[in-house]
């Protein structure tokens, strides 16, 4: 089993940044890729960012693409999403995800790829 925990969320003005820590703890390595997706009320929870156990590639949706930054710590067990230029679009619960099955790079950016999740952290921008 993996816990993970997620902190950094916080309350924000537009065009300011933040950034979220994903600790994992339990039967951690380095050998879990590792997503950020995001839930606002009312939606679906979308992916955001992902990045690969070793850190060696990351992809990112449409909407945060040049704004976001998905980077690991291995010897911390920990993954970080720097936030910048944030919008009041960007207002969601943010989640981490850990998954433990190879899968095809594109197939990162589906919830259902994963199998430990946070309990998520607020982002709420304000203009």
């Amino acid at each position: 089993q993996v816990q993970l925990e997620e902190s950094g969320g916080g309350s924000v003005q537009a065009g300011a940044s933040l950034r979220l820590t994903c600790a994992a703890s339990g039967r951690t390595g380095s050998n879990y890729r590792t997503g950020w997706f995001r839930q606002a009320p009312g939606k679906e929870r979308e992916f955001v960012a992902a990045i690969t156990a070793s850190g060696s590639l990351t992809q990112y949706s449409d909407s945060v693409r040049g704004r976001f930054a998905i980077s690991r710590d291995n010897a911390k067990n920990t993954v970080y999403l720097q936030m910048n230029s944030l919008k009041p679009e960007d207002t969601a619960n943010f989640y981490c995800a850990a998954g433990t099955r190879g899968i095809s790079y594109p197939a990162a950016r589906s919830k259902e790829s994963y199998d430990y999740w946070g309990q998520g952290t607020q982002v709420t921008v304000s203009s």
